[in-house]
């Protein structure tokens, strides 16, 4: 025989994943296996060490790993990428040094785009920007879908992100929802296609050790929210059907399973007036056993929306947790009725001693923990965590943000301008006179002599964003919600500038705005969904073709919006553009 120690099953990357799983799960505690159930956030220092402090900082990294036995985190916040992939090795090589070494799934919400919002999604930074994925629709080419995920994925990997909190499937059906810029708009036919394709660039044709694990969200279905609130806050938890289109919502999720995404997210919205119980979806076992599991099909990972059970400061807010239907409910109980839905981890949260008491007092049976924790463990295994879990600095600034990857985005955002009214403005010629406003002066000279006064100016160019109503709240002020209308007294101030000089608009659709005064009197209207100032100057002077289509309908007023059905795609009255609206350049 020979001598030496004999290798863990577990760690032997030669034998299947099963069974490495089956060894893993037979040597961990209770403590160690309820660890697993939690996926939590962590942030980090600017020079890729341990963060002691900050907004998202509920405990130290080693506690978290080495004293809770967590070994799922999504960092929070942008940072410099070697310093990126140093704190990934970091980490890794604290849990490479605890007793089992299970390595870390690291996640990560988009960095691909325009938008920043620490409670959704982060700017581009130093990755390369793309359009949002409302941009993606409005040019709606799965075969650029694909490549945008293979971009992602190839920058995440680099870095070592493993899981991307990301596609989100919501159809926009509710114009004054505020996370419409992360989905692919009102059409389940389009964002069927699209999912499809994300996947397939995320993952592959299947989940392996070059894999970004997908997390498509939020099922069933967000977006048809009651008033179009948003349920991160309680006054937005109500979810509605009031046109019985539960199924169309769900088609997207449908088109996701077949094509193999790992991971789901259910959504905060507790649902009224169906046969579902009336509870946020994370904690409804119609939805994710009934549906999801048993209808779908889906054995991947369940994974909830973040902060189900503990109350947490978020940005130096207390805020309460998200349990709607299941407020009275103790910290245990929510846990338990989680589990029982079918759920498999928490997010944002880092309590497994309440999952460790629950089954020593025998509310949860630990063969309920197990069944979790093998689709936990098997995703490490399947990705080849356990074989490379550390990745290279220097290939992290090689990669992210390449040429190749940059150019790609630079062309999607020319792509994906929506050009909605153009009243023989466009595409400009020469070197005009250019009054602009909401644009960097310093790109628009580049195109034209930047003049400071309209009266003087040949053509003007005005970048606006959907409007939205101010919200207490540090937090709740990224989520822009209520009224899509223009107040008053700036309305009447761009019409002035309107009539004073011919002038292309572009108004960045963050949400679907109500518009026609401008629509009416703008000699060129456009739509960007994220879209640099050059990008829409290389348009307007006929650099570059737009090819966008309207994902969504703008409706014609306020009232429209409060009339319409929110579960019914594009049902304003006389829409000022209806959806797929766009003209050629």
């Amino acid at each position: 025989m020979p001598s030496g120690k004999t290798t863990a099953t577990y760690r032997d990357p030669h034998r299947p994943v099963d069974e490495r799983v089956e060894d893993l799960l037979s040597r961990m505690t209770l403590e160690e296996k309820a660890g697993q159930l939690f996926h939590s956030m962590l942030s980090m220092n600017a020079d890729g060490t341990f963060a002691t402090d900050g907004p998202f900082v509920h405990a130290p990294t080693p506690e978290l790993i080495e004293g809770r036995a967590l070994t799922h985190f999504n960092l929070i916040g942008q940072y410099g990428v070697r310093e990126t992939a140093q704190w990934v090795n970091r980490v890794q090589e604290l849990a490479a040094s605890t007793r089992l070494g299970i390595p870390v799934t690291l996640s990560t919400d988009p960095r691909h785009a325009f938008t920043d919002n620490p409670g959704a999604s982060f700017n581009s930074g130093a990755f390369s920007a793309w359009p949002e994925p409302l941009g993606l629709a409005a040019i709606g080419d799965p075969a650029l879908v694909e490549r945008f995920g293979d971009t992602v994925r190839r920058e995440y990997l680099a870095v070592g992100f493993r899981v991307a909190l990301h596609p989100q499937i919501d159809l926009a059906t509710e114009p004054r929802w505020s996370r419409q810029s992360g989905t692919f708009g009102s059409s389940a036919e389009l964002t069927s296609e699209l999912v499809r394709a994300y996947v397939r660039g995320l993952q592959g044709m299947r989940l392996g050790p070059d894999s970004v694990a997908a997390m498509v969200k939020h099922f069933p279905g967000g977006g048809p929210q009651k008033d179009g609130e948003d349920p991160h806050f309680a006054h937005g938890k109500e979810q509605i059907y009031p046109g019985g289109m539960r199924e169309y919502h769900l088609q997207p999720f449908k088109a996701a399973v077949e094509a193999g995404c790992s991971q789901v997210m259910p959504y905060y919205g507790q649902p009224i007036g169906t046969d579902w119980e009336e509870v946020g979806f994370g904690f409804n076992r119609d939805v994710l056993t009934g549906l999801l599991r048993e209808r779908l099909g889906f054995d991947g990972i369940v994974c909830t929306d973040w902060g189900l059970l503990t109350d947490a400061p978020v940005l130096g807010e207390l805020f309460p947790a998200r349990a709607w239907g299941a407020e009275h409910l103790t910290v245990a109980e929510r846990a338990a009725k989680a589990l029982d839905a079918g759920s498999d981890q928490f997010g944002g949260e880092q309590c497994p001693e309440v999952i460790v008491e629950l089954v020593r007092s025998g509310r949860v049976t630990e063969e309920r923990v197990d069944e979790s924790v093998r689709r936990l463990l098997r995703e490490k295994f399947t990705l080849g965590l356990f074989e490379n879990p550390y990745v290279d600095p220097d290939q992290a600034e090689e990669t992210v943000g390449a040429d190749e990857f940059t150019a790609l985005g630079e062309a999607a955002q020319r792509r994906s301008l929506t050009v909605l009214t153009n009243h023989g403005l466009l595409p400009q010629e020469g070197r005009p006179n250019l009054y602009v406003r909401g644009i960097s002066e310093q790109a628009a000279a580049a195109y034209g002599n930047v003049v400071p006064d309209p009266v003087d100016a040949d053509l003007a160019v005005l970048r606006l964003r959907t409007p939205h109503e101010e919200r207490p709240g540090l937090f709740e002020s990224f989520f822009h919600s209520g009224s899509l209308a223009f107040p008053e007294d700036e309305l009447k101030e761009i019409l002035r500038l309107l009539d004073a000089v011919p002038t292309l608009v572009c108004v960045n659709l963050e949400r679907p705005a109500v518009l026609p005064e401008i629509a009416a009197k703008a000699a060129a209207l456009v739509a960007d969904f994220g879209a640099s100032d050059t990008a829409l100057l290389d348009v307007a002077f006929g650099r570059a073709r737009a090819q966008g289509r309207l994902p969504f309908e703008l409706p014609r007023s306020m009232a429209a919006v409060q009339a319409s059905r929110p579960d019914v795609p594009d049902d304003t009255e006389d829409p000022v553009f209806p959806y797929g609206h766009g003209l050629n350049l």
